[in-house]
């Protein structure tokens, strides 16, 4: 029943070669590796049923759909020795891990809004470190674990806060608007990075911590035509990376930084298909 939605795969670099690990029931998402490559987190709503669960209603344009069956878990890397680590009826998704493996870094709408949160690795000590209004998500620790970076919405307007509690109270939001921001681990002293009032995500840091890639259509305000970006954690040294006419996101770099996977639309079969590009980062 569940074979129609998203499932974790695990792929090995140098052949190719790719087997899938999830158990092919419910939908999974946000997939990562522990630091030792020992065990994976992930979302998935299995516990709610084998089916994949409802698409979004884009009778309201284009939205995400947050799916409160969405919880989060570890397994070893062949998809045994489940762990379930999360438990509440809201979404908990958007999991990584620091490099230190002491603390999960993900993003809930337990409390009612889409903040971060971190938690130990056996789900244990649950914190929440955002609490504006707004989607706190796609969260990833820097290198020494002493900063985050994560891609947020702050509606503003009356207007702009009835539309995103409304979506809210449907588990769906609009992202249309999405800035990166950083802080300390703890969540203190957030800083703003971007400003393009554009779909800015998919924040990665450089090994360096100094500085960030990730994925916007600033470019192309009005359409999906999403490139590549790096930025200083301060917000200057704005570059596109990429020229590409089609969807490139979800940059990340290999852990000695010489290497970058991203997801793009370049290349497809069909019309959307997006599959994975590995390159080298020369500096």
């Amino acid at each position: 029943p569940g074979m129609g939605c998203d499932q974790i795969f695990v792929m090995d670099v140098a052949s190719g070669e790719f087997r899938r690990v999830s158990s092919g029931e419910g939908a999974t998402t946000c997939s990562y590796f522990f630091p030792d490559g020992k065990r994976i987190l992930y979302s998935s709503t299995v516990a709610a049923g084998p089916d994949c669960p409802p698409p979004p209603d884009y009778s309201k344009g284009y939205v995400w759909k947050l799916h409160p069956e969405y919880d989060i878990y570890t397994a070893d890397p062949d998809g045994g020795n489940v762990v379930r680590l999360t438990d509440n009826p809201d979404y908990d998704a958007e999991a990584t891990i620091s490099t230190d493996g002491s603390r999960i870094l993900f993003t809930s709408l337990r409390d009612g809004d889409l903040d971060l949160y971190t938690m130990n690795p056996d789900g244990s000590g649950v914190t929440r470190i955002t609490r504006e209004l707004g989607y706190d998500g796609g969260g990833f620790f820097s290198r020494d674990g002493r900063r985050i970076v994560w891609r947020a919405s702050r509606p503003t307007t009356p207007e702009e806060i009835g539309d995103y509690r409304e979506l809210l109270a449907e588990h769906q939001i609009r992202p249309m608007v999405l800035e990166i921001w950083v802080a300390n681990a703890d969540g203190s002293d957030p800083v703003q990075v971007t400003r393009a009032g554009a779909a800015s995500f998919a924040p990665y840091f450089f090994p360096d911590g100094k500085r960030i890639i990730f994925s916007s259509n600033m470019a192309d305000p009005r359409g999906r035509d999403f490139d590549l970006w790096m930025v200083n954690d301060d917000g200057s040294g704005l570059e596109r990376v990429t020229f590409n006419d089609t969807f490139d996101g979800f940059p990340m770099f290999s852990p000695d930084g010489t290497r970058l996977v991203f997801a793009s639309n370049r290349h497809n079969a069909r019309k959307g298909d997006t599959n994975l590009f590995v390159a080298d980062w020369i500096e």
